[in-house]
């Protein structure tokens, strides 16, 4: 579809609570299984934000972020918050969550995330990648995104998507994207930020049962980072097993335009369409 897109994923509102960040989620946030609810890429990128800049340290940087999704994440009004778990020079444990408004009207938890933070040192002369870098994007990149259309404007419409290959018996699928609009309106996001307004999408990428029969929601995403991401485009491959009993996990390897970066894992909640 061809749409117009807003600022960016998220607008600077008046805070809820002391100490935390209110913001008001723009439609790039809906989700494309139900435009009711946010898709779980802005928000886990929302967290890693508030994590990004919590009791800064120079010399450290994030290793390690678990995002958990509590459920539907209504498209109202965010609140984000994080704090220091386990203080340490060396070592440090934070956590983040995201609060919307309840039924009752009430704030209640509808993500969180935890982070370990290690100080960095220089391991240049014994620096590897064990996982292959992507090719590039072809000149006729594979279709990608048709199956989740919903006529209206959703996350998939706010990135650039180029998809290499898509996921076959013998190997994962292969994509390219990018953000086409800021995390946060008036902001530059960093390249963490960047990469996370992606990864969650993996279980997309990596899909082995078509969208229009099956859903395939995650309910958590990890992220292991052993190098700090550049640059505006993410590549995931991604390949997801699916077990007889409704449950699946998806897996994806995550690189930048130098090679891996990391690696990320999904559970899936998987159950035929309209179930």
């Amino acid at each position: 579809m061809t749409a117009t897109l807003p600022e960016a994923f998220y607008l600077p509102a008046p805070p809820a609570l002391e100490g935390a960040e209110t913001f008001t989620p723009t439609d790039a946030t809906r989700s494309v299984w139900s435009t009711d609810m946010q898709h779980g890429a802005p928000p886990s990128a929302l967290l890693v934000r508030a994590l990004e800049r919590c009791a800064p340290a120079p010399g450290t940087r994030l290793t390690r972020v678990v995002t958990e999704l509590l459920g539907p994440i209504p498209v109202t009004a965010t609140t984000v918050r994080a704090r220091v778990v386990r203080p340490g020079r060396a070592i440090a444990l934070l956590q983040a969550e995201l609060l919307c408004a309840g039924p009752d009207g009430d704030l209640r938890p509808v993500a969180t995330a935890t982070a370990w933070r290690l100080a960095t040192a220089d391991t240049a002369a014994v620096a590897q990648d064990r996982d292959p870098a992507l090719p590039p994007a072809p000149t006729d990149p594979v279709p990608f995104g048709d199956q989740w259309s919903t006529g209206t404007l959703t996350f998939l419409n706010a990135v650039e998507w180029q998809a290499v290959r898509a996921t076959d018996a013998d190997g994962p699928g292969v994509m390219w994207a990018r953000p086409l609009l800021a995390l946060v309106a008036g902001e530059q996001p960093s390249p963490l930020q960047t990469m996370f307004s992606v990864v969650d999408a993996a279980n997309g990428v990596g899909a082995t049962v078509d969208p229009v029969h099956h859903t395939f929601l995650n309910t958590d995403l990890t992220v292991h980072i052993h190098r700090e991401p550049a640059g505006d485009w993410v590549g995931l491959s991604a390949e997801a097993s699916i077990g007889p009993d409704g449950i699946g996990t998806c897996a994806a390897v995550i690189h930048d335009a130098d090679g891996p970066v990391g690696r990320s894992a999904q559970t899936l909640l998987v159950r035929p369409t309209g179930a």
